[in-house]
C-alpha cells in the first residue's frame, strides 16, 4: 500500500500563531510554499476555501503553471457555483496542470460561515447537495453526449461539455466529515475520505463507518484513507515538549490580539468532527505515541488542529501507526508553514516512506496458480 503526504498551499503566512503582514493573496509567499513541498518530497498540496479567502481556482492554476510535479488538491463547496461551471473549471485545471488535480468537496460545517454566501440549507440537506452534485460533475467529466438533469437541487437540459480533463476516467474526488449523514456521501461517491487526527482506537472506528457506508451504496471498493495533523518536531523530545507549549501560548497569544478565523467558532462546534477532537482533548492531553489535543481545545477543534509532537523519529512511528491502520495519505501542517514544510519534508517524510516501503517488501508475494487454487 503506497504512501501520500499532504500539505498546505496557503496564500499568505498567516497562521494560529502569527498574523499575515501583508494581502490575503501574496503571489511570491504562495509560489515559494509551494515550491518548498516539491523540493522537500511532498506529494500534494491543498488549497482551501473560505467565504472571504481568495478564490482557491486561479490560485492552484497560477501554481500549477510554475511547478513540474506537485499535485494540487482544490476545495470547492458546492453552494458557491453550478455542477456543470464547476465541472468546466476543474477540467481546466485538470489541463493547466497536465493531470495534477484533486477537488475536495467541503459540503459545510457551520451554518454561519455557509449564509456568508447565501447557503441556507441545513446541513442533511447540504450534504444531499454535495453527493447530488458530485455525481452530475462526474458526469460531465466523462459524458461526450448531451445529458439532462433533474435533481433535488439541480435542473438542467442537454449539457455537453467540450473541456474533459487530462486524468481518466476522472480527476479524484476527496470528502471529508464524521457524521453518519457525511459517511453516507463520502462513501458513496469519494476516491479519498479525509479524517482529522484522532487517537488510533477513535480514527480505525471511523475507517471502519467508512468502509460499511462504501459497502452499503453498492460499491466493490472502497475510499482511500487521509488523515490530517499538526506536527510539532524538535531535535530530542525535550525541545519537542518546550516547542509544543510554545507554540500553545503563541495561539493563546494570537487569540487576544486578531481573531483567529472568520470560518469556525471557538466554543460549542456545530460540525461533528470538531465536537469529537474537543471530546478526545476533554478526554485528556496526550493520546498514543505522540498525539497531543491541547491545540485543538485551544481553538475550539477547528479543522486538522491536533498535533504529533517529537522528534522526527517519534512523530514518523506515529505516522506510521495510522498506516498500520489503513491511512494512505497523511496531511500534514505545520504552525510556521514555510519553515515547518521543509523540516517536515527534510526529517519526517524520508523515515516514513522507508519504512513503508520496508513493510511493503516483507509482506508476502502473491502466488498466481493456472488451476485458483
Amino acid at each position: 500500500m503506497p504512501v501520500e503526504f499532504l500539505g498546505i498551499a496557503a496564500t499568505n503566512e498567516g497562521s494560529e500563531v502569527t498574523p499575515r503582514s501583508g494581502a490575503s493573496f501574496d503571489k511570491e509567499y504562495t509560489l515559494k510554499l509551494a515550491r518548498a513541498h516539491e523540493d522537500h518530497g511532498w506529494d500534494r498540496v491543498l488549497f482551501a476555501y473560505g467565504s472571504g479567502s481568495p478564490d482557491p481556482s486561479p490560485a492552484a492554476a497560477y501554481v500549477a503553471a510554475r511547478t513540474e510535479k506537485l499535485q494540487i488538491l482544490v476545495a470547492h463547496r458546492p453552494n458557491v457555483s453550478y455542477p456543470t461551471f464547476a465541472a468546466k473549471t476543474f477540467a481546466t485545471l485538470d489541463r493547466i496542470s497536465d493531470g495534477r488535480l484533486a477537488v475536495h468537496f467541503i459540503t459545510g460545517g457551520n451554518d454561519h460561515e455557509q449564509q456568508r454566501e447565501g447557503d441556507f440549507l441545513t446541513k442533511d440537506e447540504r450534504y444531499a447537495r454535495t453527493r447530488e452534485a458530485i455525481q452530475i460533475i462526474k458526469k460531465a467529466w466523462t459524458s461526450h453526449e448531451p445529458f439532462d438533469h433533474e435533481g433535488t437541487h439541480y435542473r438542467f437540459d442537454d449539457f455537453v461539455s467540450d473541456t474533459f480533463p487530462v486524468q481518466q476516467p476522472h480527476p479524484q474526488v476527496s470528502f471529508g466529515g464524521s457524521s453518519p449523514a457525511a459517511y453516507a456521501a463520502g462513501g458513496a461517491e469519494a476516491d479519498i475520505y479525509c479524517l482529522w487526527g484522532e487517537p488510533l482506537a477513535q480514527t480505525a472506528e471511523q475507517i471502519a463507518s467508512v468502509k460499511e457506508a462504501a459497502k452499503a451504496a453498492g460499491r466493490t471498493d472502497v475510499p482511500r484513507i487521509q488523515v490530517a495533523f499538526r506536527p510539532i518536531i524538535a531535535p530530542t523530545e525535550e525541545l519537542a515538549w518546550e516547542k509544543a507549549h510554545r507554540t500553545l501560548a503563541r495561539i493563546k497569544a494570537r487569540k487576544a490580539g486578531t481573531p483567529l478565523s472568520r470560518r469556525h467558532p471557538l466554543t460549542d462546534p456545530e460540525n461533528a468532527g470538531s465536537r469529537r477532537l474537543l471530546a478526545v482533548a476533554a478526554e485528556s492531553e496526550r493520546h498514543d505515541r505522540a498525539l497531543w489535543t491541547p491545540t485543538a481545545a485551544e481553538t475550539g477543534g477547528a479543522g486538522n488542529s491536533t498535533a504529533l509532537v517529537g522528534t522526527p523519529e517519534t512523530v514518523a512511528q506515529a505516522l506510521l501507526d495510522y498506516y498500520d491502520l489503513g491511512v494512505e495519505i497523511l496531511s500534514a501542517r505545520g504552525y510556521d508553514l514555510l519553515d515547518d514544510a521543509i523540516d517536515f519534508g527534510r526529517h519526517v517524510i524520508p523515515t516514513v516512506r522507508e519504512e513503508v516501503a520496508k513493510r511493503e517488501a516483507a509482506r508476502p508475494a502473491h502466488i498466481f496458480s493456472p488451476s485458483g487454487d
